[in-house]
């Protein structure tokens, strides 16, 4: 099967590496546009560059975002619905890890993951419905967790913020069935990605041993690729999920069901 999203149009944070750029990647394989946002505008703008020439120029576009900032997300999805002739799939990708255990944890660390990890996914939805709506059928995907699910002893920030993406996906879903808009909203759930999120497990055991540390903790005795997330991206962006709103993916090698 090929072209599974021929004809979409993705806007994607934190699209200059990781998750995200392995999204706009797999959407580009299969037809989309895509439009590459990340507050990193030089990492972006590489993404862009590299679809560009390997599918044709028009099929990508860099911006630059802070996901924090509502004028910003005003002003990038304008630029990126002109573009691109308009916006179909928004994926709220962008997210960070920051301070210790409870009672460690700086209110300072606190309130920005919160800020990047649940204002963004607020902030993305409620200014690209809009152009969902002009583009049906949608899709908003959100990247959570498996830690928005399950909880640890030292991740207080991370665990609230993607705890709240879990359900604020679920309310989004809801709000736009009950409008009676063809906008799907649904969320993703992985665990240990090999991405940049890694590098401080690395940079303390080691690439080979922090890697296998984490992998001994999942049931399938792996860390996951971005492609085991990008392919989860590609079928909610594309029709194949029609009938899919309000849900989590969980890709987290089994451990959830422990």
């Amino acid at each position: 099967m090929s072209g599974r999203v021929e004809g979409k149009k993705a806007f994607i944070t934190g699209g200059a590496q990781g998750l995200g750029a392995g999204a706009a990647r797999r959407l580009a394989e299969e037809g989309a546009k895509v439009a590459v946002a990340d507050l990193n505008l030089e990492g972006a703008q590489a993404v862009a560059e590299e679809l560009n020439a390997a599918h044709g120029r028009g099929t990508a576009y860099a911006y630059r975002l802070d996901v924090t900032d509502e004028q910003g997300w005003i002003d990038t999805l304008e630029r990126a619905n002109a573009d691109m002739g308009g916006v179909s799939v928004l994926l709220n990708n962008a997210g960070i890890s920051r301070g210790a255990d409870i009672e460690n944890c700086t209110l300072d660390d606190f309130r920005v993951t919160m800020s990047v990890n649940v204002d963004s996914v607020f902030l993305g939805a409620k200014h690209a419905i809009k152009y969902l709506r002009e583009n049906q059928p949608g899709s908003i995907i959100n990247i959570s967790s498996i830690a928005g699910l399950i909880a640890n002893h030292n991740g207080p920030a991370y665990n609230a913020s993607k705890a709240a993406v879990w359900l604020l996906s679920k309310n989004i879903a809801l709000y736009c069935a009950k409008q009676k808009i063809d906008v799907r909203s649904n969320s993703i759930h992985p665990t240990f990605i090999d991405t940049p999120i890694l590098d401080p497990i690395r940079q303390r055991f080691g690439k080979e041993e922090g890697e296998a540390k984490l992998g001994r903790q999942v049931p399938l005795g792996r860390i996951g690729t971005p492609k085991d997330i990008a392919d989860a991206v590609l079928y909610l962006a594309s029709d194949e999920s029609r009938f899919m709103t309000g849900a989590e993916l969980k890709l987290d090698g089994g451990i959830s069901a422990m």
